[in-house]
């Protein structure tokens, strides 16, 4: 449970404060910053997310799975397929998974 707690931390340290107002719009394929790639962006916050994840579980391949489940759903969000509750569960969903696979593998 502790684990998960600090999953959940440190999501919302990366989703919020850690993101800003620039990687948040710079994210956005449909609304881009001109001159500057959107999947930069979301790559950068997906990666600030799998550091996170790599960091705390003690797995890279738990990071690099937060990388690529962070990477579809806030494109996802962005694109209006997924609303933010949506977004916001899903990113729950995945640190509950996280967990569980990195406390059975201890």
């Amino acid at each position: 449970m502790t684990l998960f707690l600090y999953l959940l931390a440190a999501h919302a340290l990366c989703d919020y404060p850690l993101q800003g107002d620039f990687l948040a719009k710079a994210k956005n394929r449909t609304m881009a910053i001109p001159g500057f790639p959107f999947w930069q962006a979301l790559s950068a916050h997906a990666m600030i997310h799998a550091g996170a994840v790599a960091w705390l579980t003690g797995s890279w391949w738990l990071g690099a799975a937060e990388f690529v489940a962070h990477w579809i759903t806030d494109d996802l969000k962005c694109r209006g397929k997924i609303g933010l509750n949506t977004d916001q569960a899903i990113h729950i969903i995945c640190k509950i998974v996280w967990a569980v696979i990195a406390v059975q593998a201890r």
